[in-house]
Order: structure tokens, then sequence, then C-alpha cells
């Protein structure tokens, strides 16, 4: 499938969307994203585009010298995997309903009691599963230190051991299926749980205070970037690495 270039006077827009109508605010957004000046070589927009903050979603923005943390999101941690069993097609019962049944006894979901200590989609205190332990008390270690450099993340990081390995709300899921050799796949689609939404919320938030700070004029306020180098940068790095780390860890348990 071949590209098109949209118009831009920054950098090139380059669009996989052939037969793929993108709404005007996108559209914009997109240009605003290519008049900066750290954009690497072009802006890569795919069929899905459509508009977000500050940046689209659905487009690949490649950045060299700074980072937008509008860009990279605020489901940072928000992921999918995939584990093959070793099981095929013909293992599995007529009906899957009891092997959904028990998916939903074992792994949290949803949300309740607006998060707090009744929540049903995360583990009720010391309830989650022996094999997490050591895992989740490295990944809270972790969290502690970029804590303890930004303590307006403390609320969210008190909750984040609960949530740990749940599945979340909203369109994420766990999926029995097949793949064209009638091998059986578990794939997951996981959510942030609050620390990874919180995570990028503080720092989208931090660079706006920046660039105030600096009288840096800009397209739109949620193209706010921290340049590299700084220790700001530095520690954003560190905190969505943790995110990434976290839901790689814990995802499949």
């Amino acid at each position: 499938m071949s590209y098109k270039l949209i118009d831009s006077t920054g950098f090139p827009i380059k669009a996989w969307t052939e037969g793929v109508q993108v709404e005007a605010p996108a559209v914009q957004q997109l240009r605003n994203i290519a008049s900066m000046p750290f954009i690497h070589k072009h802006v890569a927009v795919m069929p899905d585009v459509h508009f977000g903050m500050g940046a689209t979603v659905g487009s690949v923005i490649a950045t060299k010298g700074a980072v937008i943390p509008a860009a990279v999101g605020v489901d940072i941690g928000c992921g999918m995997a995939a584990q093959r069993t070793s099981l095929v097609a013909s293992d599995l019962p007529d009906s899957l309903a009891a092997l959904r049944s028990e998916i939903e006894s074992r792994i949290p979901h949803g949300r309740t009691d607006n998060g707090g200590a009744n929540d049903r989609g995360a583990w009720s205190a010391d309830a989650a599963p022996n094999e997490m332990h050591a895992e989740l008390s490295t990944l809270m270690l972790q969290l502690r230190k970029i804590v303890e450099k930004h303590p307006k993340l403390e609320r969210a990081a008190s909750r984040a051991i609960r949530h740990a390995g749940t599945l979340g709300t909203g369109n994420h899921f766990v999926e029995i299926c097949l793949d064209e050799a009638q091998r059986v796949w578990v794939m997951l689609h996981s959510g942030s749980r609050g620390i990874g939404n919180a995570i990028g919320s503080y720092f989208i938030e931090r660079a706006k205070e920046d660039m105030r700070r600096w009288f840096i004029n800009l397209p739109d306020q949620d193209l706010a970037y921290i340049p590299q180098g700084s220790e700001l940068f530095k520690d954003y790095c560190e905190a969505v690495s943790y995110t990434h780390l976290r839901a790689h860890e814990t995802s499949l348990h």
C-alpha cells in the first residue's frame, strides 16, 4: 500500500490512508506536529488515524532531541500480549463457558468503589497470586524511586500494587483464539490501571509548565515537550520504562 503526502509547511507527512477520510481537525494536528523542529525525518499516518490530545491517535511520531508526552499518550502500559499454549482446537470443549468463568474468577476486572479499597477490579489485601509477589516487590521498589522525585504521583502509586496483573476496564480483554494451524492462544489486552494514566498526565503538565517558564510558543499547548538531556527527560523515560516493564512482567500471570 503506497502513501500520499499531506500538505505541510514543516516536515513531510506521509499518510497510508488510501480510501480513508481523515477528519479536518486531525489533519490540522498532523500539520502542527510536523511543524515541531525535532521531528525525525517525517510523520507517518496510519489508516486508523483520528483526533487526539495535541497529537493524532494512529500516527507514528519519531522525534530526535525531545519527547512530547501527550504524543506518547496517557494510557502508558496499556498494550497487547499473546501466549501460545500446548493445546490445539480439538482439545477444547464444545462450550468455553466454564473456561470463561474460571478466567473471570482468577483475574480481577472492571472497576467499582471509584477504584477504592472495595474495587472488585483490583486485588484485595495480600490476595495477589504467590508467583507474582517477587515481581511486584521489585516493581514497587522502582515505583518508589520515581515517587520520591515526583511526590504528586504518590496517590496513584499507593494503589498500583493492587492493580498490577489485573485486567482493567473499557476495551480490555482476555481472549482464547486459534491460529491458522488450529493451535490455541491466549491473547490479552491489558490496561494502564491508573498508574500509567497518572504518570502520563503528570508529565504532560510538567512539560506545559516548562513551556510557560521558557516562554515557548506552540501551535497547540498539548504539544509541550521535554528536551533530551534535562533531568525531567531522564525521569520521564524512567517512569515510562517502569510502566512497560510492569505490563510485561505481570501481563500473562
